[in-house]
């Protein structure tokens, strides 16, 4: 498949060049964003001709202000910079089409600009929670406390919502926003599992292979999810829903990134993996309930059956085989496994809110 070259030196050029967010058009920055990734040696453009980024500059510059140094509530910020976040970030993946589309993946301007915005937004979600405390936590009981109440943690507005109110327009939203992650389900965890073999290192890749289902399509769990929505009529192609997607939703994919990313949060990544592990099997069930109070069939809520089952199996090997181990080898660090966790949680509250508002928007209409 060739690659279509889209460059245009002046593809810039009707963009407002304002000072003021309030006028400024994120979505058209974004457009041409997405131009600048196709282009062939993208660096070298950029040096050749600084002016194809002076727009996207300023937005970027502009928005990590009023999203992180301000009020942190502008919506409209927060969605700019965490699609810009993913759609670098998605390039760490293989996706299985042009080869083309990877170009870029290794530009230092791109770099750049997703080291700039993660500086901030993490700065920033480290302000969200007070944190310094858990440093004098003991490691052990701390784990083993959170994972208990978050097995059958009481429910929230959010839940009973999904649960007893949701209807079938919302549940369809509810995938659609879902479908983002769903489809390309533990590809993060696969970026962790390299390096040296040890019994942490096996049970993280038995962990994935269950989660691939063993190698065989029918039985990946993404594969599950695609059934749920080809069964509801719903597109299969991964990011069909991308406009859907609401900021919060992408941090929690962007976090999971930014973490795997760098070994030096591994720690962080593993308390985060085990309250997702701890978690799901609760949150889904919300899920199965609504689907069984609007009478869907087995496919069209397979993917929270099967969670529901062997999550609860994996939390305790994510606890037990794999947190608990590593307290002894980072005694001093450990700590950074009681941040993860309560991130994770923390970001994937607000994820599951801001999925509960636009499904009940899509309720309404």
């Amino acid at each position: 498949m060739q690659k279509k070259n889209i460059y245009d030196p002046n593809f810039l050029s009707n963009l407002e060049m304002s000072h003021d967010l309030a006028e400024y058009d994120l979505d058209e920055v974004e457009r041409q964003f997405v131009q600048l990734l196709s282009l062939e040696n993208l660096d070298k453009k950029i040096r050749d001709n600084p002016s194809l980024t002076e727009a996207l500059e300023i937005a970027i510059e502009e928005a990590v202000a009023d999203a992180y140094e301000n009020d942190g509530e502008a919506d409209h910020c927060h969605l700019f910079l965490q699609r810009i976040l993913y759609r670098i970030n998605r390039m760490k993946l293989f996706w299985y089409d042009s080869l083309s589309n990877y170009d870029n993946e290794c530009s230092p301007y791109l770099a750049g600009i997703r080291n700039r915005i993660e500086f901030a937004w993490q700065e920033w979600e480290r302000e969200q929670l007070g944190l310094n405390s858990l440093k004098e936590e003991n490691i052990e009981n701390g784990l083993r406390k959170r994972a208990d109440a978050d097995l059958e943690p009481e429910a929230t507005e959010t839940d009973c919502y999904f649960r007893n109110e949701m209807t079938q327009k919302g549940y369809r939203c509810l995938l659609a926003i879902s479908s983002l992650d769903g489809l390309v389900e533990a590809s993060q965890l696969s970026r962790m599992i390299g390096g040296v073999s040890n019994e942490v290192q096996s049970m993280l890749t038995r962990l994935l292979i269950e989660e691939y289902g063993a190698g065989r399509l029918p039985r990946k769990h993404s594969s599950y999810f695609a059934e749920m929505l080809m069964e509801l009529g719903m597109e299969t192609e991964p990011e069909a829903y991308f406009d859907l997607v609401p900021w919060q939703v992408l941090a929690n994919i962007n976090h999971s990134f930014f973490l795997c990313d760098r070994n030096r949060h591994f720690l962080r990544y593993i308390g985060g993996l085990l309250y997702t592990e701890i978690s799901v099997p609760y949150a889904f069930n919300n899920y199965k309930v609504c689907a069984d109070r609007l009478s869907l069939s087995e496919k069209a809520q397979g993917y929270w059956d099967l969670h529901i089952k062997v999550d609860k199996m994996h939390g305790q090997w994510m606890l037990n085989d794999v947190a608990i181990p590593l307290i002894d080898d980072y005694k001093k660090f450990a700590w950074e496994m009681l941040l993860g966790y309560d991130q994770q949680k923390f970001i994937s509250a607000r994820a599951g809110k801001a999925v509960a508002r636009e499904a009940l928007e899509a309720d309404q209409e």
